[in-house]
């Protein structure tokens, strides 16, 4: 962890967080559905395969939509909510080990493609796909030595399944399959017993072109290319084995076991491993630095302006030097006006209070470290139940706020709280599902499992939302700190800078400029199949976002009221949610630069979640900018007699 150069009560702060959240798993005690497996010698382990999966075309296949070595019978893990949405599809295979027992050329089967088999294999081959593989709980990782010797090793999740290479002295390029598998199991083993644990699970792959002699003999087939007796073993791919129809191929594996001191509770830690550590502290002072600028601003126009300007209000010395000085008490009679479009306002603003708790929670589970990433899929899970049960608070605070509006539809506003946003995401969800059903991937989410997904949205959602709205509609409506005029004041001219359209796009650039980089991350860990396990910035990030939406709001807000012009409701929430729009823009970027999608519907996929996400950051955002200048106007209109 790089030594952090901020101020020591800060850097105690953001070190304490961040140790928690890089610390991988929690210690000390064990989550459900991950306690630790203990292994004596010679116990079967067994290693299922999960799907194949790219970061070219972000589309994952099953394991067995490919023609390798397939069980008798091929078993489905039990797989969670968040598992399915993934894609993972986890199976059992003909890999199966002996604990603490090494194996050497070990034949798994024997293959010989079809024609439609060889071009899907070669297919999958030119869009780099990878085989993933899991055994007790770990993923199969790869290995790679960095080029600085002393720089920690890089894993990367799965292997390929093939490669493109030209033979010696030809151009012509060919698809060479791996088909001899060098794997690694460590394990940590208990002092006083024989018992042990697994820790690591690492492989080499290799393409090698088998030859034996005489007839084949299934399993029991002596090869000359591998063969443990005569100290013949796979170390290279040298003699490498081409994908080509009617052609045979013979998949083959070593297993070797290495006793290692890491232990069972820190055996994440190195997949984990966060190499950019000085980056995140970099993005965490920039964004510091971003706060603490807005903070003055703010300080500045509540201590100095707004003191003078109240102070010289209630003294009413000179009322008319006071109006020619500031003109924000000028719209004192106007400025708690109903906007236009009240009842959608309120939709809104409940949508980014569900969207708000949800985030908070996960964040502060995973922070705890009850969001293991040995818990596939937990996260998303988690996510999915928590934005189901927040709809409490998104009808509370919708029926809240258009009770103050002395709005009497409150059970429109219920109905299009609980249905608006989800069913927007859902329609968009939907069709790239469709797509993703087109190309016969794993990726698709069942029917079964989009069923699950309404019931919890019409089933405990939508009753939630209406429980909150009634519970809110009950209390008695907030009171507004003065009287609102019958007949509207009218709005004098703006300079250019003060434009609705100008402002909103200057709101949101702080916002989005304090989460860039940590976005940079987040982006990587999800397009690029990183794990992203850095809770601890994340929430700080998080916390620095809610500050800046906050600030800039209310400083664009303030300099609104100055200009006499009253209409800030829907000025403050998109002041802040245009943040949304950079966002966008960044995921745009992107793409092009740091992807290598080339394929029309994989764009279209990332296109769509990502019009999701920005969809879901502008509810976010627009409610805190929203509930700042609400607070703000409450606060300096209460704090003035007016006559």
């Amino acid at each position: 962890m790089a030594t952090p150069t901020t101020r020591p009560a800060l850097a105690l702060l953001v070190v304490a967080a961040a140790l928690l959240a890089c610390a991988g798993t929690a210690r000390g005690f064990y989550l459900p559905g991950v306690a630790p497996a203990d292994f004596r010698k010679k116990d079967p382990l067994a290693v299922k395969v999960n799907q194949l999966s790219s970061i070219k075309t972000q589309l994952p296949y099953s394991y067995y939509s490919l023609p390798f070595c397939r069980p008798g019978t091929i078993v489905d893990s039990a797989e969670n909510l968040g598992e399915v949405l993934r894609g993972d599809r986890i199976e059992n295979s003909l890999y199966v080990f002996e604990m603490m027992e090494p194996k050497l050329c070990q034949i798994v089967c024997k293959i010989a493609p079809n024609q439609d088999e060889a071009r899907d294999l070669k297919e999958k081959i030119d869009d780099e796909y990878r085989i993933n593989m899991i055994l007790d709980n770990l993923p199969l990782v790869v290995p790679i030595k960095r080029l600085d010797q002393e720089a920690p090793t890089v894993y990367q999740q799965g292997m390929h399944v093939g490669v493109k290479g030209q033979y010696a002295g030809s151009k012509e390029e060919k698809h060479f399959i791996h088909n001899h598998f060098t794997f690694l199991v460590k394990y940590h083993k208990d002092a006083n017993t024989d018992i042990a644990r697994i820790v690591a699970f690492e492989v080499k792959p290799y393409s090698v072109k088998h030859e034996y002699d005489g007839d084949w003999k299934g399993t029991a087939t002596p090869l000359k290319t591998c063969d443990p007796h005569s100290r013949r073993l796979v170390v290279d791919s040298d003699s490498p084995q081409e994908v080509e129809a009617s052609k045979e191929i013979i998949f083959t594996y070593d297993v070797n076991f290495e006793e290692s001191p890491i232990k069972w509770a820190s055996r994440w830690d190195t997949y984990l491993l966060m190499a950019d550590d000085q980056i995140h502290w970099f993005s965490i002072v920039n964004s510091l630095m971003i706060v603490l600028f807005l903070s003055g601003m703010v300080a500045m126009i509540m201590l100095r302006t707004l003191y003078r300007d109240i102070s010289k209000y209630n003294q009413l010395e000179d009322q008319e030097d006071a109006q020619e000085e500031t003109g924000w008490k000028l719209v004192h009679g106007d400025v708690f006006r109903p906007p236009v479009n009240a009842d959608l306002l309120c939709v809104y603003v409940g949508t980014g209070v569900q969207f708000f708790g949800m985030l908070l929670v996960t964040l502060l589970f995973a922070i705890l470290g009850l969001l293991s990433p040995s818990n596939r899929g937990g996260l998303m899970t988690a996510m999915l139940l928590l934005w189901v049960f927040m709809g409490l608070f998104a009808g509370y605070s919708s029926s809240r706020l258009y009770k103050m509006f002395k709005g009497s539809e409150w059970k429109n506003v219920t109905i299009k709280t609980a249905l608006m946003f989800p069913g927007i995401v859902f329609a968009i969800f939907f069709v790239l599902n469709a797509i993703i059903w087109g190309e016969k991937s794993s990726g698709a989410v069942p029917f079964t499992t989009m069923f699950a997904l309404v019931l919890l949205w019409f089933g405990i959602s939508v009753p939630l939302v209406f429980i909150g709205s009634y519970l809110g509609f009950k209390k008695p409506a907030l009171e507004d700190p003065v009287r609102t005029n019958k007949i509207p004041r009218a709005i004098p001219e703006q300079p250019w800078y003060m434009n609705p359209v100008v402002s909103v796009l200057i709101g949101g650039i702080l916002p989005f400029g304090a989460v860039f980089i940590e976005l940079f991350f987040i982006l990587t860990s999800i397009w690029l199949h990183q794990f992203y396990y850095i809770f601890g910035f994340l929430f700080l990030v998080f916390v620095i976002l809610i500050l800046t939406c906050a600030e800039i709001t209310i400083v664009l807000c303030y300099f609104q009221l100055c200009g006499e012009d009253y209409q800030w409701w829907w000025r403050s929430y998109l002041t802040a949610g245009s943040s949304a729009l950079y966002l966008f823009l960044y995921a745009t970027f992107y793409f092009f630069a740091k992807l290598e999608i080339t394929k029309t519907v994989s764009g279209v996929l990332y296109f769509g979640y990502m019009l999701i996400a920005s969809y879901a950051f502008f509810v976010l955002t627009g409610t805190i900018g929203f509930y700042a200048c609400f607070w703000f106007t409450r606060l300096i209109y209460s704090s003035v007699k007016i006559d």
